[in-house]
């Protein structure tokens, strides 16, 4: 029975220590901060979020207040018997990642859902994929990507499922452990959550989920780093909502890559360093 645990320790470890690797060589953890460049220089891009803006930060700064005081000393209590000294940063990281989840259950649910999708939509649009957008939606005539977007056909994006927020609770015990557990539950979201910024990329391609778990599994490390990325980001309560944003548009210029064939067989656009730097 040993003998059998450790050797699934042991291809756990180097199926994981795989993953890092291609994740890492991928260099997609860079699209999400391309996002953040091409959204503050692409204005017309801001008019789905601007049109959300004062009721999402409203129910950020809410919940964010409140998880603090009702929850930071309760869990920094508990903390202090697995992180010792750390207990009242790794507690702060616990309900920021909590706040965080709250604020994306409740916001993406309920505010910024078809906003997001005109983002996506509209990033596309501004990177020539016109043809792509209009598999999903109305297009009109005119110059600005937003302006030009018309009625959606088919929504992709699913409300936060029980299946995610029951994922999400196994997870948040791995927190408990110092350092190492907070990066693993980081890992693990990332993992689920960076096939999922590209949901509407695959519904404009009309792919069945046959097709998508194959081209997800081709490029496992590139979604991981990039879903990694995107959990970090949206890690910080209240901006997270803004990054929500931006993390849309990471995906969006990635599917574009996709979709003009500039892609790595990591799945990422050549130079795609070379292109942050350049901030578009």
């Amino acid at each position: 029975m040993a003998d059998k645990v450790k050797e699934v320790a042991i291809d756990e470890a180097s199926r994981i220590k795989a993953l890092s690797s291609d994740a890492a060589r991928s260099g997609a953890y860079l699209y999400p901060l391309r996002g953040i460049f091409y959204f503050a220089i692409h204005r017309s891009l801001w008019k789905p979020l601007l049109s959300k803006l004062i009721p999402t930060l409203s129910v950020g700064l809410g919940i964010t207040v409140s998880m603090f005081i009702f929850t930071y000393v309760p869990q920094m209590a508990v903390m202090a018997f697995t992180s010792g000294p750390l207990a009242p940063i790794s507690a702060a990281l616990l309900v920021l990642s909590e706040s965080s989840t709250l604020i994306t259950i409740l916001s993406k649910t309920f505010l910024i859902e078809d906003a997001l999708i005109d983002t996506f939509d509209g990033a596309l649009v501004s990177k020539g994929t016109t043809n792509l957008v209009s598999e999903g939606r109305q297009m009109k005539a005119g110059s600005d990507p937003i302006a030009k977007l018309g009625k959606l056909m088919k929504k992709p994006f699913d409300k936060f499922t029980p299946s995610a927020i029951i994922r999400y609770l196994m997870y948040l015990p791995l927190n408990f452990i110092p350092v190492f557990g907070t990066v693993m539950f980081v890992v693990l979201q990332g993992k689920s959550v960076g096939p999922a910024g590209h949901a509407r990329y695959f519904q404009l391609k009309q792919w069945n989920k046959s097709q998508r778990e194959k081209h997800v599994e081709q490029y496992r490390g590139a979604y991981t780093s990039f879903g990694v990325a995107v959990v970090l980001l949206e890690l910080v309560p209240v901006a997270s909502i803004f990054f929500a944003f931006t993390n849309t548009v990471g995906a969006a210029l990635w599917a574009a890559d996709m979709e003009k064939g500039n892609v790595t067989s990591e799945g990422t656009a050549p130079h795609l360093r070379e292109k942050v730097k350049e901030a578009e």
